[in-house]
């Protein structure tokens, strides 16, 4: 029971981190233990599928971890329809609380991740500074036309959902490129359910797609997998930066305008360009917040690992 507790709290945290364009669950996955379990169960779908269809369901739920995604799942959506609401609000009103939290979470988990690679060689490193120039250009990349029509959000919720497991590449973040975040969120605020139930299906599909690529890579070539990791993990810090100027806006659905393109500042140049206060005290303390619950999350996969 406890175990299950523990699992579905992990995917509380990996759906609250994936509504924020710039975040990851897939980072949060990887800091508490269990994105190996995560990945292998994901690419054994669909041969789990196959035993599905021949009748062998003890089998099938065996071979696919069923259990542990099931309980991951729930907390996944528990977070994603109880807090999509507040973490709208909070990108609204308390922006650079929310960016300095997170801040420091990617942060510490750059070295998390980093600390897990066992030899630094020369492919190591090229991998690494290729995952940060990737992420960056993803942050600082022109917004594009996507539609809206359901077989364009098939394939939006199959770009994010890769973009989702694969910590320092943020799904949310590619939506806000393709213009259907607040489309997306709006959909699942108002539980439009035609456009939940596409979008689902196109993450489905891109979950089963790519989580044996991803599996492989890690499998056969792990310290280079895991510094393109960090690299994409250290690359997306560009946007989570806690203090910006916006210099383009769009209007949403709603007729609301949303920031488009956005430049970082110095947190003493900030008061001064943009007339607001920068909140340095709290910034810090939200960044040291996201550090220790990092650290949490560390310590008792560790300890989770130990035990068994």
């Amino acid at each position: 029971m406890k175990k299950h507790l523990m699992l579905y709290l992990k995917g509380m945290a990996m759906g609250a981190a994936d509504v924020v364009p710039g975040v990851s669950g897939g980072t949060i996955a990887f800091i508490s233990g269990i994105y190996g379990q995560l990945l292998d169960a994901l690419a054994r779908m669909p041969e789990g599928l196959l035993l599905l269809l021949r009748g062998r369901v003890r089998e099938a739920w065996t071979l696919v971890h069923a259990n542990f995604l099931l309980v991951l799942l729930a907390g996944i959506l528990t977070s994603i329809l109880s807090f999509a609401r507040l973490i709208t609000w909070l990108m609204e009103h308390q922006t650079i609380a929310l960016w300095s939290f997170f801040f420091g979470l990617i942060l510490v988990s750059c070295w998390l991740v980093g600390r897990s690679i066992r030899r630094w060689n020369a492919a190591a490193l090229i991998a690494l500074v290729l995952g940060v120039l990737c992420a960056w250009y993803i942050t600082v990349a022109s917004p594009m036309h996507w539609g809206q029509d359901y077989l364009s959000l098939f394939f939006a919720g199959a770009i994010a959902i890769c973009a989702m497991i694969l910590p320092g590449i943020s799904g949310s973040f590619l939506l806000l490129l393709m213009g259907l975040y607040h489309f997306v969120l709006g959909a699942v605020k108002n539980l439009e359910l035609g456009i939940m139930a596409v979008f689902a299906l196109g993450c489905a599909f891109g979950l089963l797609a790519f989580a044996r690529v991803l599996r492989a890579a890690l499998a056969r070539f792990h310290d280079v997998t895991l510094a393109l990791l960090t690299g994409f993990m250290a690359g997306s810090l560009n946007k989570v930066w806690p203090w910006k100027q916006t210099i383009a806006v769009y209007t949403n659905s709603k007729g609301e305008e949303v920031p488009l393109q956005q430049a970082n500042l110095l947190p003493w140049n900030f008061a001064e360009v943009t007339g607001q206060d920068a909140q340095l005290v709290v910034a810090i303390l939200l960044a040291l917040a996201g550090f220790g619950l990092v650290l949490v999350l560390e310590y008792l996969a560790h300890r989770h690992r130990v035990s068994e």
